[in-house]
Order: structure tokens, then sequence, then C-alpha cells
């Protein structure tokens, strides 16, 4: 029997010829990956409950500032602190400053073929580099840390198969919103989200990140993409290559397959409080809004910058709201900088910011209070995920938060023109 792109990649790192779902392996990690939402905690487990303390191996640590930088109180600091000096004795890559844990991922180690654990939810976006990227907890994490293996349940698979390509105005953020709306925040459990078909062609990179990012919110364990020339010609520009190529065996099993035209995906919103709370965003039309944020590890990247400075350009933040731009990474900074895309925000009237989760992380930059509404990038809109519990978030594309922040209530792109 044949074996699926994530069987294959298990089996490889368990070190057997192959595996189903349903087995449990032993593997060996390639990356562990660690931010400053949970390595303090692990720090404090090595140091006061392991018998006999030590790091399997050092070069395969990621440790990622990125939640709350730069601090914003003397607890945080002290975390800052406790887990810069930690890295520092034990030579442990690590980042402060340089933007998103994922992003930073993306850009600097990230290849086909690897299995990466990460002490974030949203480790899932390395799939779109065909690496088994998955979160886990700081209990985990310590455990990898320390031996440089854990077992995994290997998972079912569920088949997207993509066709076409999107329309003009439509992004890779409408397209995983409407299969999150589709099948539900529990439709994908514990399950591999897995995408291929000739639409694939049509999505940058960019859009590649976007959609596995949020397989997370429906339960997906992880999510995988066929890597074609499109990633390959990635990897080379930021001078890695793979550790395998893997594509699913025809003749593999998949739990549930969908067909999906990309070419009938609308723009869409997902309503509070709940990511599979989707519609078409013609109907929030009209949605009064106090803030809006163009960011985080799902849309901070140059393409979406690139999109909502083209929508700005020569208007202006609507009175009283507003509007936070904040790249994913120093990288993306820097080109947006020489495009000159940060003035254009700068000069209608945005805040533009360093590289970090800001307000999507909803506990340091942008916050937002009692009955405030949010229209956001950013990951997830639970009730209190961008500040008071009695809030509201709103996600959609860079392009209709970028048209809400200008009008000052949900607008999508088009009615601007």
């Amino acid at each position: 029997m044949g074996m699926t792109m994530a069987e294959k990649i298990i089996a490889m790192a368990a070190g057997v010829k192959e595996t189903k779902a349903g087995d449990i392996q032993t593997v060996t990690l390639d990356y562990m990956m660690s931010n400053d939402g949970t390595t303090h905690l692990t720090i404090d487990m090595y140091n006061n409950d392991l018998k006999n303390p030590h790091i399997n191996d050092p070069s395969k640590l990621v440790w990622i500032v990125d939640h709350n930088i730069p601090a914003d109180s003397p607890k945080t600091a002290a975390s800052h602190k406790k887990m810069r000096d930690f890295a520092r004795e034990n030579n442990i890559d690590f980042y402060e400053g340089e933007g998103v844990c994922h992003q930073v991922m993306m850009e600097k180690y990230v290849c086909p073929g690897q299995l990466i654990f990460g002490a974030d939810s949203h480790t899932c976006a390395y799939g779109a580099l065909g690496a088994f990227g998955t979160g886990v907890g700081c209990t985990d994490y310590l455990y990898a840390m320390v031996t440089g293996t854990s077992w995994l349940l290997v998972p079912e698979t569920i088949r997207f198969n993509l066709h076409g390509a999107l329309k003009e105005g439509v992004y890779a953020r409408d397209l995983i919103l409407t299969i999150i709306g589709k099948i539900s925040a529990n439709g994908a459990n514990y399950k591999v989200m897995e995408f291929a078909g000739d639409g694939l062609k049509s999505l940058s990179v960019s859009d590649r990140i976007s959609v596995c990012n949020l397989c997370v919110e429906a339960g997906a364990k992880t999510a995988l993409m066929e890597v074609d020339d499109i990633a390959m010609d990635y990897l080379k520009s930021h001078g890695r290559s793979p550790k395998a190529l893997f594509k699913s065996d025809d003749d593999a099993i998949f739990s549930e397959v969908y067909d999906i035209d990309l070419s009938e995906i609308e723009p869409i919103v997902a309503k509070p409080h709940f990511v599979d709370n989707v519609v078409p965003a013609k109907e929030s039309l009209g949605v009064k809004i106090d803030e809006a944020f163009l960011g985080s590890c799902n849309n901070g990247r140059i393409e979406d910058l690139r999109v909502g400075a083209q929508i700005i350009k020569g208007k202006h933040v609507a009175d009283k709201v507003r509007f936070l731009v904040v790249p994913a990474s120093r990288e993306i900074y820097n080109q947006a900088m020489e495009e000159g895309l940060l003035s254009i925000f700068l000069e209608a009237g945005a805040i533009v910011m360093n590289p970090n989760c800001s307000v999507c992380w909803g506990s340091c930059q942008g916050v937002i209070g009692e009955g405030e509404t949010l229209i956001s990038t950013g990951t997830r809109n639970f009730k209190g995920r961008a500040g008071h519990k009695d809030s509201f978030v709103y996600l959609a594309s860079a392009a209709t938060v970028t048209a809400s922040a200008i009008t000052g209530e949900i607008t999508t792109a088009d009615m601007l023109k």
C-alpha cells in the first residue's frame, strides 16, 4: 500500500521503510523552535526538574523572541533575560527583533522533508515548503530538547486538490478561511491537510504559508504541500536545499478528498468569535471598526504589504481608527522600506511597528479595549484574543483590512475604486 507525504516524512525520521496512519513512531527531529511565549517555562523545568539536565544537540534548537518585543513589563523583561542568557550559555541559535518565529524559520531554516517541532501552534506553516511542522507544549519540547527525539501517532491525511487560479482581488487567506468554514474548526482534528493539484502552481510561497499556517484552526496536526519549482526557487534564493522530496503515492489512503476550484473563492470575513464563523465579506459590510491590523505570521509578508500600500496610497486612515502595519520579519521590513511601502503607510496615517506578533498575540502592542472592534490579518479571533474579553475580532485579507482602515467600517477593496 502507498504512503502519503506525511507518512513518508515520519518513516524517514523514524528510520523505518514504511508506516501508516495509527502507528506510533519514535522520530528524530531536525529542528526544535521555541519563542518567548513559553520558553521560560521550559528553562525552569530543565533547571529544576531534571536529574541530569543536558541538551542533545544545540544546533537543532532555534529560540526566537517575537511575542512581546520590546518587553512591555519588568516581568516580561525578566523572562526575556532568562531566555537570552540560557541560549548564550548553551550555544542555541537566538533571535531577538528578527521577526515572527515562523517567518524567521521559513527564511532561515525550513527545508522539504524535515520534521520540526515548534512550541507554537502555527508551526504547521512549514508545510508550505514540504516540511512536517507541528506545535507542541513545553513538556514535549523539553523531552525533545534533551533527547533529540519524540513520538508521533501517525495521522490520517485529508487531501485538497486545488484547481485553476484565484480571481483578481481574492487572496490565499480567503481560500483557507473558506476551507476552514467548509470543514469546520474540528474538521481536521489530528489530521494532515495536504494540498496538491494544478492550482498549486498559481500560489506563491507567501500564499502557501498563509494557507498552511491557518490549518491548525481546523484542528490539523500539520499541513503539507507538494514541493514544485516555485518552492525550490524560494529555497535556492535563501541558500538551502531539500532534505528529501516527497509526494503522496497514487494508491495512498486519504480519509477524505476535496476538489476546490480556486476561481470560485470570494473575499471572506471570519466573524467573532470563531475562525470557522466565515461569511462572504459583503455580508459584513458596514460594521464599524476601531482598529485594523496588517501583519502576523499569516499575512505580514512583502506581498501583503504591497497589496495594502497599493490600496491606501493617496488615501488616509479614517478618523478615530488605528491602523497597525507590522512586517513579519526584519528582512521584510527592510524590503518594504526600500520599496517605499512604509512611507506610503506612514503618509496615510498608519502606525508602522517593529517586526513582531503585535496585536495578533493580544498582550502587548495594539491591545483593544472593551466594546472595541478589530479587523485583522492575524491568526485567531477568539473571545479576548486581541485584548478585552468583551471586544470583537474579525479576520480578513490584507486588502479587506486596508480598505476597512480607510473607511472606518468593514469594506472590500473593490468598493474603493
